[in-house]
């Protein structure tokens, strides 16, 4: 398969697997200036699909840089209202998004962290009611990601600098399945065996899971009515969509306040711009007590308190350490394809889909069933081959899951 029948083939994925663009329907993409000629073809395939209007956003890195370089000190606690409005608007129509990233990992290194903060707090704030629409598969959304030169340089830097951006192309192709056959129909098996592991996790009903590794002992205790849930998600119209591509995950909800312990991360996070890496997270009743960090100290405590719910878990995911992307070696450096290569959890919201009825429950009355909301929803890798997880059964039965990073059933 040549290149541009491997690029063909992405374009295909995002819009018939990944946003599941219906006749009619509007659609909203999100990217950066890197990515030009791969988003035009996706906003052909779009228009092929029956796609009613398609509107691009592009950002560009430098311009990004140098907002957080210039732009006066109160400017970082504001947020334009437009992109807020236009996101309702979307929700509205019943339209589809699909956000196309490139971004380089180390863009806003050196940025200080209050100007960081200040900005996820004022989107956070302004982004309320897209976030939700998100959250509870009230629109078709999905996440894909091309090669920029700056990240192809970060991910391949043994390589020589004109091998650097091929090699993240044909390493992004295998990870969302394209290069043997059709990956549109690699998908549905794909999915399929993802949903066979959701079904016989649900059919447990685990109290608890307890995670064992070198820098984890951690204990996270799940609802009575948690559902495990995988990539394939259905908005309330009952079309299908995939919001990561890739994915290897299956996941579900903690209890707000049954997690205790602690557990380290084995792959670097990127948040805001910036790496944060070798850090440890101690929690007690649910809560973070402690966060340390030898790389992004001072982001990691300004993640962790930009609400009361980003103290608190609000995802719990299972990946095998032998998954593809993990088998592979390659460290992206960017937490669509990280963690989907090893078992993480996510600090602040949950998703109201993983438990029965979530979705029509309001902030209020998820609260009081012990589900975390929070303006943040930031994952974080924490699976090896070292890893071992044992589920609790409602009469105190242990059973293992994971053994060696791998499924133990």
């Amino acid at each position: 398969m040549t290149f541009e029948e491997k690029l063909e083939q992405f374009a295909e994925l995002a819009v018939r697997v990944g946003a599941n663009i219906q006749k009619g329907q509007t659609m909203l993409i999100n990217t950066t200036t890197e990515t030009v000629e791969f988003t035009r073809l996706v906003a052909k395939k779009a228009y092929e699909a029956g796609a009613a209007r398609v509107t691009v956003n592009f950002s560009d890195d430098v311009i990004d840089r140098a907002f957080y370089d210039n732009a006066p000190a109160d400017e970082f606690a504001k947020f334009p209202r437009w992109i807020s409005e236009q996101r309702d608007e979307l929700i509205e129509r019943g339209g589809a998004l699909l956000w196309i990233d490139a971004q380089d990992p180390d863009n806003l290194t050196g940025v200080p962290v209050e100007k960081l903060s200040a900005q996820q707090k004022a989107s956070g704030k302004a982004l309320e009611n897209y976030r939700d629409a998100v959250m509870n598969d009230k629109i078709a959304w999905s996440i894909i990601a091309v090669p920029s030169k700056k990240w192809a340089a970060k991910v391949f830097s043994d390589l020589k600098e004109e091998e650097q951006l091929p090699a993240l192309w044909e390493a992004i192709f295998k990870t969302v399945h394209i290069g043997e056959g059709n990956a549109v129909d690699n998908w549905e098996q794909h999915l399929k065996n993802l949903d066979a592991r959701a079904d016989l996790l649900n059919a447990k009903r685990y109290q608890k899971l307890h995670y064992k590794a070198p820098g984890t002992d951690l204990t996270i205790e799940l609802p009575d009515k948690h559902i495990w849930c995988t990539g394939a998600s259905h908005t309330p119209a009952g079309s299908s969509f995939v919001a990561n591509m890739p994915t290897e995950e299956v996941y579900t909800m903690p209890s707000k306040y049954g997690v205790n312990g602690f557990v380290s991360n084995t792959k670097p996070l990127v948040f805001q711009g910036n790496v944060i890496d070798q850090f440890k997270l101690t929690f007690e009743g649910g809560k973070i007590v402690k966060a340390e960090a030898e790389v992004g100290h001072d982001l990691l405590q300004e993640l962790v308190k930009a609400d009361e719910g980003s103290k608190y878990l609000g995802e719990v995911a299972l990946v095998p350490h032998e998954s593809p992307i993990s088998a592979s070696n390659i460290l992206y450096y960017n937490t669509l394809f990280d963690e989907n290569a090893s078992n993480h959890l996510a600090i602040g919201e949950a998703y109201p889909t993983c438990y029965e009825g979530g979705s029509s429950l309001t902030k209020e009355e998820l609260e009081e069933k012990g589900i975390n909301t929070s303006i943040t929803h930031e994952d974080f890798m924490i699976g090896s081959g070292e890893m071992d997880i044992d589920g609790v059964l409602a009469d105190g039965t242990v059973e293992p899951i994971f053994r060696n990073g791998s499924w133990a059933f």
